[in-house]
């Protein structure tokens, strides 16, 4: 997700409200299915690019509009045999800094999901054109890394995480120069301690940074094998130090839920802008299992996002599958 820091103007879109839109000009959910956990959309140079969790590679996928990235043709940007890396292929997401494409996905072994890592793929000056594979960024178990932008203090890299904590958190590190490393000392900026983040399991994931009036960070929370499974946000003061956890705001319960037309375990979500950059969409994974669910079987969703008076964000409620959308503008 490629934003620039400050204000950024949103659309007072209802997510859930009915549009009048021409077939031509409009798309239904969802996007992709199966396959489409862990989302990722960003749009560049006249393209949606499209990336979620394969389990075995990192593919991309592009198309000019949302409605043709159902169909669009997967172009495959990693795969490997080594050990560390090979498999349970997660969460990749494509970032645009300084004049060059990254790709950065959590990757491990095939025998056990302890050995979660954070890696890296470097690309060009295209999101299309090919990538190798870089580095690998973290050592202790990790999933789930996204970068996150704050005027003043430069880019950092946010991740879930169990860094000298009980529970799956989230964890903040300052991104290199390279972009290829991270550096200084990890510090953990949000914890599972309230009663509406333990449903199955505590847990913090899937952070995605949002540019409003504030800056935000958007998290899942809940095990994903629990229909609870739900969006949260974090809210940054502006002033204090981003790896500082006092800097940040947890929202008072869950700002995204499921159960409600026909999809649960709605969460592990990005926001990219439209075209004309006066829109935010909210892109994220959903389940029709009422039971949740962690496997292939999620699916990809996409709509726009709206704010509230104060300039919060305002993420409505999951869109039924009948409900027609426009296309970003």
């Amino acid at each position: 997700m490629f934003f620039s820091t400050g204000k950024l103007v949103t659309a007072l879109l209802g997510a859930a409200s009915c549009l009048l839109v021409s077939p031509a000009t409009a798309f239904t959910n969802p996007i992709r299915r199966p396959g489409g956990s862990d989302p990722h959309i960003t749009y560049s140079g006249g393209y949606y690019y499209l990336l979620s969790t394969t389990w075995t590679d990192v593919e991309i996928a592009r198309a000019t509009t949302i409605d043709g990235l159902k169909t669009a043709a997967r172009k495959v940007v990693y795969s490997s045999s080594e050990a560390n890396r090979c498999c349970n292929v997660w969460a990749p997401e494509a970032h645009y800094i300084d004049g060059t494409w990254y790709i950065y996905f959590s990757a491990g072994s095939a025998d056990t999901l302890d050995r979660q890592n954070l890696h890296v793929l470097k690309g060009g000056a295209s999101a299309w054109d090919d990538y190798t594979y870089a580095a690998q960024l973290t050592q202790d178990w990790s999933i789930d890394g996204s970068v996150a932008r704050f005027d003043g203090w430069g880019n950092y890299f946010v991740y879930s995480c169990f860094h000298g904590v009980p529970y799956q958190s989230l964890c903040m590190q300052k991104l290199a120069s390279d972009n290829l490393s991270l550096m200084g000392n990890i510090s953990v900026i949000s914890q599972p301690l309230e009663a509406w983040e333990q449903s199955g399991t505590p847990v913090n994931e899937g952070p995605a940074a949002l540019y409003l009036d504030k800056t935000y960070i958007a998290y899942s929370a809940n095990h994903c094998w629990t229909p609870d499974y739900c969006l949260a946000t974090l809210e940054w003061d502006g002033a204090t130090d981003p790896q500082s956890a006092a800097g940040w705001t947890k929202s008072d319960g869950c700002v995204f839920s499921g159960g409600v037309n026909g999809h649960y375990g709605t969460g592990h979500n990005g926001f990219f802008r439209s075209p004309d950059g006066t829109q935010t969409w909210n892109v994220y994974h959903a389940t029709a299992n009422s039971a949740g669910a962690c496997d292939d079987s999620r699916y990809t969703m996409i709509q726009a996002l709206g704010t509230n008076s104060d300039g919060s964000p305002n993420f409505g409620t999951p869109v039924p599958f009948s409900f027609n959308s426009a296309e970003p503008v």
